[in-house]
């Protein structure tokens, strides 16, 4: 018998039953679904990743090995006219040393995208330490730690790290150094700006409320809040530091021979374009694949957000 005089047996679960039912699900988990060129885009860094890995043991030549007479030869096989006899085929031709060119892209994958990955990790090290140091350590530390981030942030980008390596050297550890610190000044930037907005949350309130150190707060609290905008900014970051030091070696002051580097590879192959060759293209076309992709990754990961990544990129 039901407990209820007014209702027949079993009317008063059943309602209760109903009532439950019409409580919504908890929401699903969203998965990241790329776009196709979005999907294509990652195809494509992964291919340079792979590159950059097992270069060396599936390049024709070496990056330093004179294997033509001529420069600029064009794409295909060359017999020595001094010894006929001694061919070697070339898939995109010679530079304008004889280099085998597509020994010297694969070489330079590894040089180009191992220098900027470096950086941009240095650069988060610094940056987001610094970032949430600031946000979270009073208002005597963030004046301090601004101004003097806007101090080396108002130097344009090219101009600093010139001043710097003309100075010092150029060499790959201080090629690195320089760019980290550099771009460190703008991922302090996202960085205080996104712990800001996670300090003043309700739940860090309750959670300092009930007891809970700085400590916890930041691992707990603040550092799974940002990871993703972060995240975001990592790719974007990377693609920066890419031009950075590739605009560097176009200039003479990055990567120094006899190591390959895609931006000193275009420098130092300008005269092929009057002879039509394709040493100063190819790895033009390398840097642009690889920046554009990554961009286009950034784009899906930001879309999938609803745009709400990109909002916070200050």
């Amino acid at each position: 018998m039901s407990d209820d005089p007014g209702h027949p047996d079993g009317a008063a679960p059943a309602a209760l039953s109903t009532k439950f039912e019409e409580l919504p699900d908890a929401p699903p988990k969203r998965r990241l679904r790329l776009t196709r060129v979005g999907k294509v885009a990652v195809s494509i860094v992964a291919f340079w990743l792979v590159v950059v890995f097992i270069g060396p043991w599936i390049a024709p030549y070496h990056e330093a090995d004179i294997v033509a007479d001529d420069s600029f030869t064009e794409a295909g096989t060359f017999c020595s006219q001094w010894e006929p006899d001694e061919c070697s085929f070339h898939l995109i031709g010679t530079d304008y040393l004889g280099r085998d060119l597509l020994s010297r892209i694969i070489y330079g994958a590894r040089t180009t995208i191992g220098i900027s990955i470096a950086s941009t990790v240095l650069a988060y090290l610094i940056g987001v330490t610094l970032g949430i140091a600031a946000a979270v350590g009073g208002v005597k530390l963030d004046t301090g730690l601004s101004r003097f981030n806007d101090a080396f942030i108002s130097m344009p980008n090219i101009m600093l790290g010139l001043v710097v390596i003309a100075a010092i050297g150029s060499t790959i550890p201080i090629l690195i150094v320089t760019a980290g610190c550099i771009f460190a000044t703008v991922v302090f930037r996202i960085a205080r700006a996104l712990a800001l907005d996670v300090m003043v949350s309700d739940f860090v309130e309750a959670a300092r409320g009930r007891g809970e150190g700085l400590w916890w707060v930041i691992r707990k609290e603040i550092l799974p809040n940002i990871a993703m905008p972060l995240a975001t900014d990592f790719g974007l970051r990377l693609v920066f530091i890419i031009l950075f030091t590739s605009s560097l070696s176009f200039l003479g002051l990055g990567v120094q021979p006899p190591h390959s580097d895609w931006g000193s590879m275009v420098r130092e192959n300008l005269q092929g374009l009057a002879y039509g060759s394709l040493a100063p293209i190819a790895p033009a076309i390398a840097i642009a694949t690889l920046t554009i992709s990554i961009n286009l990754i950034v784009d899906d990961v930001s879309a999938h957000a609803g745009g709400r990544l990109a909002k916070r990129m200050l």
